[in-house]
Parts: C-alpha cells; structure tokens; sequence
C-alpha cells in the first residue's frame, strides 16, 4: 500500500496521528527533503528505508514506489504541508492508477495555516474579507492566463502567495496594479511553525525592501489584505445573543 501523507507545516508535531502512525508503520520512506522537517524521519523504523525525492525525478520517485509495492512494502511518500497544495501529487496518482496500484491520502496542516497561526490571524473576518486566494506568481513554471495576480487582487480579498519571495518587487507592482493600495497591510511569514519562524508585517509597497531588512530569500509565505491588521470589522452572527441556530434561540 502506498500513503500520500502530509507532513504538516513545519514543527514536527504538526503532523496529523495518522500521518505519525504511518512513517511509524513504514518500510519504505519517500519525502521531499528540501522541506519536510527531517526530525520526523525520527518516527520510522530503524530497517526503514528512506528515500529523499529532493535529489530524485519523478521517474525515481515512481520506481521506487511500484518496485516496493511489487514487494508487498509498505510506503510513505512524505509530503511537505498538505500535498494538495502545491505538491505534484496528481502526475503520481495518475501511473499509480494507470499500474492499478492502490494509494491513499493522509492530509496535513498547510503552511498557509501555520502562517496564520504564526500572526494569530484570521483570513476571513466579517465584512472584511470572506475569502482567500491562495496563488503563486508565475517564474520558471507558468500560471494560467486567467489566474494572474491582478485579476485576483482586483476582488480585494485576502490572498495568500506561495513560492514567490524571490520576485517581491514584482509582486508589489503587480498587487498594485491589480486593485490593492500601497499602505495595504501585508506580511512575510518565513519558515512558519518552525523553531527559526519569522513574521514581518509591512504594506504591499514594502515587500521587497522589508525581505531585504530581515534577511528573507526564500522558503516563506505572502499574505495581502486588511485581515493583516483589521481596523475593524463586524462582530460574528453565529455567537451574537439575538441570533437564532439550530442549538440556541437567539434573545429577541
């Protein structure tokens, strides 16, 4: 049996009790070493083997996987956050299925959920911002032409940006010229839940320069919109006296 399995944000107990009891129970690990905390490489066992996919195409990755499968293995392929997000996970499951191979899927806390954690933010507050755009900018791979970064900064929701830390300015000019204003709050969140976290709050226009300040380059996330640093919002229906749920009466 194969196991997708999201390892979670960063802090090694981040990950999910399933997702502990099957490195616990595996015979083979597969995980992306460039981001997975290796510290949960701690739960598997000492015959264990362990594959780090960082160094390995995704030809590697699938020999592996139906070489151990074919030996009655039991397999992790350890994903960094939750692996649909952001984590190829579709182009394995597709010769997976083409081999008749079986596999299932243990999600994990995404790293979009450790930064908020990391900012005690919430990215949907009343007549502020009900919805999130979870994006990246297009480098070396591309975006569709329909999901640019100003045609979702023109709704003026709360976005949050993956894999773009190395293309700041950009990001600012284009946020901008989507719809935001430039005293927009805004954050950078490096390395969220780990033991080096670090939050940077700033405005969109001063993306760039406040990475540049702290050192960031790489490995954090982007997170746009007044839900940053709400002036003020309105107070939630659902635990208001006056209104009315299946389980209270509201006070009239």
């Amino acid at each position: 049996m194969i196991h997708f399995v999201g390892a979670g944000s960063g802090a090694a107990d981040l990950i999910t009790v399933r997702g502990k009891q099957l490195l616990e129970q595996a015979d083979i690990i597969i995980y992306a070493g460039s981001l997975v905390n290796p510290e949960l490489l701690e739960w598997a066992d000492t015959d264990c083997r362990i594959y780090n996919s960082a160094k390995m195409t995704l030809e590697e990755v699938l020999d592996v996987m139906m070489t151990g499968e074919k030996n009655g293995a039991n397999i992790v392929r350890l994903h960094t956050g939750d692996p649909c997000l952001y984590g190829a996970i579709r182009e394995q499951m597709d010769v997976l299925d083409g081999q008749g191979i079986t596999y299932d899927y243990c999600p994990g806390v995404s790293s979009f959920c450790g930064a908020a954690s990391a900012l005690n933010l919430e990215y949907t507050l009343p007549d502020v911002s009900q919805s999130v755009v979870i994006t990246r900018m297009a480098g070396r791979t591309p975006v569709p032409e329909l999901e640019s970064i100003e045609s979702f900064a023109a709704h003026q929701a709360t976005m949050v940006i993956f894999l773009s830390t190395g293309m700041l300015k950009e990001l600012s000019r284009r946020l901008i010229a989507g719809g935001y204003q430039e005293d927009t709050p805004a954050a950078i969140v490096y390395k969220a839940t780990w033991p080096d976290e670090k939050c940077v709050r700033c405005s969109v226009s001063t993306l760039a320069e406040s990475a540049e300040e702290n050192q960031i380059t790489k490995t954090a996330l982007i997170i746009v919109g007044d839900v940053v640093l709400p002036k003020g919002y309105d107070r939630s229906k659902l635990y208001h006296p006056e209104f009315t749920t299946e389980f209270r009466k509201g006070k009239e």
